[in-house]
């Protein structure tokens, strides 16, 4: 079914910015609670000094939380990106990975917020960490999310 977004999400391994950034998603969960993205340091996504790129660091982060909130909270809802925040810890030298996981319990909660008051704005924190566990970069998010008026 093609209107199905988990089916659909399979493809943002093709969108080409995630291509030339060398970011991959490898895994996510069956309930689409948490995605797993890797990137590998490649010639083209090294910066001056040999090391990752700070905007790939970003834009291996950016649509996650965002994609699992909107998923899981289906069409009734408006979810955006509203701030975001990097903090660069270590050089990335070689591939880096980070794990994007909402708890049902917490969607649970951002629901009823969200059905209860005008706006909600979640806020979301991922480490980014090299093949070691060393922390690279961490990233914070704060979306923003309130449910449609009705029609």
């Amino acid at each position: 079914m093609a209107s199905n977004p988990i089916k659909r999400f399979k493809l943002i391994n093709l969108y080409p910015p995630m291509i030339g950034a060398g970011i991959r998603v490898v895994r996510y969960a069956d309930d689409f609670t948490e995605i797993e993205v890797h990137m590998k340091l490649r010639w083209w996504n090294r910066n001056v000094v040999g090391t990752q790129f700070g905007g790939s660091l970003y834009m291996m982060c950016d649509p996650f939380f965002m994609a699992i909130l909107m998923t899981q909270l289906g069409r009734g809802y408006i979810v955006w990106d509203k701030a975001a925040r990097i903090d660069f810890l270590k050089p990335g030298r070689g591939r880096v990975r980070a794990i994007f996981r909402i708890p049902p319990e917490e969607i649970a909660r951002i629901r009823a917020l969200a059905d209860s008051q005008p706006k909600i704005e979640p806020e979301f924190e991922v480490d980014v960490v090299d093949d070691d566990g060393v922390v690279v970069a961490r990233v914070h998010k704060t979306l923003y999310v309130r449910k449609k008026p009705p029609k």
